[in-house]
């Protein structure tokens, strides 16, 4: 059996990942939500880059930690796996493993052979690759209700192949913030 693989990524309206401004658009029902959705039992995946980022905020200062949204910190408590050649082990994370290699020769190998779920929050050069290979299942989308032209970082798919998306779900939270959940399949020209 397959494990499905799932890139979970926040984005603006014009599509960036990240930003130097604040969205400040988090409220209870999207909270909620993602505190049950990383509940589930499932298996990280990230990139070096992103998991050190989510390193630096989980082992922020005490005062910053207890501010941090809790389904951000129920995620130290996933089993990852973080595709690397510079990070090695032991880190601070549970259960986490460095497997150095490409990410798509190490995520074929981890959908083969996992007994649950995949998910990728962010790393989105390694995601972009995973979804060239045909690797990813479902791209779920949290679309907050802000443009960020002068503000807007890394943008999602820059640079990535052309897919068509197949709707899965659709919820809106708050009144204001978008999961959108897609099937992609490469798209091919006419």
């Amino acid at each position: 059996m397959t494990a499905n693989y799932t890139f979970d990524v926040f984005s603006t309206l014009d599509g960036y990942g990240a930003h130097t401004g604040d969205w400040g658009k988090q409220g209870p029902e999207f909270l909620e939500h993602r505190l049950a959705l990383y509940s589930e039992r499932q298996r990280m995946v990230f990139g070096a880059t992103t998991f050190r980022a989510t390193m630096k905020m989980l082992n922020a200062e005490i005062v910053e930690r207890e501010a941090l949204d809790p389904w951000v910190s129920r995620l130290k408590h996933l089993p990852a796996t973080v595709v690397s050649a510079t990070l090695r082990e032991p880190l601070d994370w549970p259960d986490a493993t460095v497997v150095s290699g490409d990410a798509v020769d190490v995520v074929a190998r981890l959908k083969a052979e996992s007994d649950m779920p995949l998910r990728s929050h962010g790393s989105l050069t390694m995601n972009r690759a995973l979804m060239a290979a045909g690797l990813v299942d479902r791209v779920q989308v949290t679309v907050f209700p802000v443009i960020t032209g002068m503000t807007g970082a890394d943008p999602i798919f820059r640079g990535a192949a052309d897919f068509d998306l197949e709707l899965l779900e659709s919820r809106t939270f708050d009144g204001r913030v978008q999961e959108l959940v897609y099937r992609p399949t490469r798209h091919e020209p006419s």
